[in-house]
């Protein structure tokens, strides 16, 4: 039995190919463009994991016979049981990542589905204040910031999907040299208002990474 392997950003583009194969059998009538569409999703599936084994790319690679709805739900089904989890995290290590907050409003860390999480957020509504904890190099990164609701909708620069967005405000902690103790950058952007939905549709963490890294310096 393979070790789990699957991030959750990766298993939903997984998911998203998938679907865009079976779309393509439910609406194309020429072969040779079934064939294209099988061969593309394959390709960029197992082009997701090139440091795989070769049971890790078989398991992935058997999108390509799958014909039937029944037979893809199955087929994602089973790659979650290797989901990599996002990394265990306790109230006091949170509570470590924003030391200035003394009154902390923490999540609910015991109701959290952590196989399909990128990255884990909340909302304080008695601040307006949104909180967002990111793995990054081997540690956890905590970013807070202004959370203010556009009741709109458009397109969140985390998940890339178009979604209800709130605009998410940051102080970077960045401070070129010789500024006077009065500077302050603050960098903003769009992303959903709902965490959880967000973490069901990010396929890639480069943008969700830079904002963080912007902010943190």
């Amino acid at each position: 039995m393979c070790e789990p392997f699957i991030h959750n950003h990766q298993y939903n583009l997984v998911k998203n190919q998938a679907d865009l194969l079976l779309q393509a059998y439910r609406t194309a009538s020429d072969s040779k463009v079934l064939e294209s569409v099988k061969y593309s999703v394959e390709t960029k599936i197992l082009e997701l994991f090139p440091d795989a084994t070769a049971a890790q790319k078989q398991m992935l690679g058997a999108v390509s016979v799958l014909r039937a709805a029944e037979e893809f739900q199955a087929y994602l089904k089973a790659l979650q049981e290797y989901l990599l989890p996002f990394p265990a995290i306790t109230a006091k290590q949170i509570q470590k990542l924003f030391p200035k907050n003394k009154k902390l409003k923490l999540p609910d860390l015991a109701g959290l589905d952590y196989r399909f999480m990128t990255y884990l957020s909340w909302v304080d509504i008695s601040t307006n204040k949104l909180f967002i904890v990111v793995p990054m190099n081997g540690q956890f990164v905590g970013v807070e910031g202004r959370y203010t609701l556009t009741h709109k909708k458009s397109y969140c620069f985390v998940c890339n999907q178009f979604e209800e967005l709130a605009l998410f405000t940051a102080v970077s902690r960045k401070r070129p040299a010789n500024t006077s103790p009065d500077y302050y950058k603050a960098v903003g952007n769009y992303l959903c208002m709902d965490g959880h939905e967000c973490n069901k549709n990010i396929t890639d963490t480069a943008s969700l990474e830079q904002f963080v890294s912007s902010v943190i310096g």
